[in-house]
């Protein structure tokens, strides 16, 4: 599926908050890098410094609230290109929540915290399955966020809906940090068959060791990544400001910088932004 590509360059995952640790319990003090607020204004800086031109927000939090807050954030500041909110999938009324939405030209999509739910085939339960339905009508995007145990359910999932536009959030998070491969690679190569299905790589720095992370650890992951996907299904994204956990902006952006050396321009720049841009309408 080829497209006109962009030369601009897109952050296509990254997060704010406003931090609480009731809210944000999710960030334990292990991560006591994250336990303050990162806001437009510092991820501008770092936008700027690395030549990037715009970033897609993503949401941290399963509310309307943090939709609302992203929407505000994307209004005020126009590097913000697009924003990945929550709405509860689940609910009776989700169309009348995605009509509400459709109306902020930059919510381009949703996610749900998968990853967190304690049944591993929550992405297969007929009343969050309705609300995915629901989401071609008014051209919104879905971000997948799993571990690679959950890549077997994701499968069927994405069998059911053949014309809606997915994306993997960092990879299906493989085990970096121990050189698991084998298994999360059969399964990324079967999703990989699927056209609508995209993939983002974004989030490895911390599923590595996050002391002692080599650049060469993160090659096989993308190796198999850009090998199933292909050139126009992949995109970069930083998650920051997760990814300080383990590597600055810079770091993890040269990661794959360096991966990119031997494509050709037009290849690099689907990657760094075309993708993203035809993915998410931005």
């Amino acid at each position: 599926m080829a497209h006109k590509v962009s030369s601009l360059n897109i952050d296509s995952h990254q997060h704010f908050w406003q931090y609480h640790p009731r809210k944000d319990d999710w960030i334990t003090d292990d991560m006591k890098i994250l336990q303050h607020d990162f806001m437009p204004a510092q991820l501008q800086n770092l936008l700027e410094e690395n030549n990037i031109d715009g970033c897609v927000a993503v949401q941290a939090n399963q509310s309307e609230d943090e939709t609302n807050f992203l929407i505000e954030l994307s209004t005020k500041n126009d590097f913000i290109k697009g924003v990945v909110g929550w709405v509860n999938l689940r609910n009776d009324t989700i169309e009348e929540r995605l009509t509400y939405f459709s109306e902020f030209k930059k919510v381009k999509g949703f996610r749900h915290i998968i990853q967190s739910e304690a049944e591993d085939n929550f992405i297969l339960r007929p009343d969050f399955c309705n609300g995915i339905r629901k989401l071609q009508a008014y051209n919104f995007t879905y971000d997948i966020l799993i571990k690679p145990h959950h890549l077997k359910y994701v499968l069927e999932f994405v069998t059911l809906f053949p014309n809606q536009k997915f994306v993997i959030d960092h990879l299906a998070k493989p085990d970096v940090k121990s050189h698991r491969i084998g298994e999360w690679k059969q399964d990324i190569q079967k999703i990989a068959a699927f056209e609508n299905v995209f993939c983002k790589i974004s989030g490895m720095v911390t599923e590595a060791d996050w002391e002692n992370w080599e650049p060469e650890n993160f090659t096989p992951f993308l190796d198999v990544v850009l090998e199933s996907f292909g050139l126009n299904r992949v995109m970069y994204g930083s998650d920051w400001p997760v990814c300080l956990l383990a590597a600055s902006y810079e770091q993890q952006l040269t990661i794959v910088k360096n991966y990119l050396g031997s494509f050709s321009e037009t290849e690099k720049q689907k990657i760094m932004g075309g993708n993203a841009i035809h993915f998410y309408n931005l």
